[in-house]
């Protein structure tokens, strides 16, 4: 009984609709292209390089702006973290999986960032603190990484 009436109170105005009845209209994603690099890799002798593409998966078209106020710092995360990855790493699927969570997690710093369990973080071989971060309700705006293009030579 007590539903019912908070219910016709919400569709008459007089009381909010709780919070689990409120839906979030989320559109399809939006894709935001980065310019190719072209990184030395850690390989011994440093002669091998890897040109990658990549994708930002974002939340809506409303996060490309932003994305974009970040760009400088998100390429040059994605510069350092691929630059200290050796080409055996990056010519294995999971080389490549692993480099796709970093990137995402480096990219989603200047939105609050990503929770990572402390099992995570020392797997992935983060330079953050290893215990669980928890934060408050974070609006990210960058959902996945998806890679165009990857060239190693």
């Amino acid at each position: 009984m007590y539903v019912n009436k908070q219910r016709a109170a919400a569709e008459f105005g007089d009381m909010e609709a709780p919070a689990a009845a409120r839906q979030v209209e989320v559109g399809p994603p939006t894709y935001l292209p980065l310019d190719n690099m072209v990184v030395n890799l850690a390989d011994p002798g440093g002669e091998r390089v890897a040109q990658i593409g990549i994708t930002l998966e974002l939340q809506n078209a409303a996060a490309v702006d932003r994305v974009k106020q970040y760009l400088p710092t998100i390429r040059s995360s994605i510069l350092l973290l691929v630059s200290q990855r050796t080409s055996d790493d990056l010519l294995k699927i999971e080389g490549k999986e692993k480099l796709a969570h970093d990137i995402l997690r480096e990219a989603s710093d200047p939105f609050g960032g990503i929770e990572e369990d402390e099992a995570d973080a020392s797997e992935n071989g983060s330079r953050r603190s290893t215990r669980k971060r928890r934060r408050g309700p974070v609006d990210q705006p960058i959902q996945r990484v998806l890679f165009s293009s990857f060239i190693v030579q």
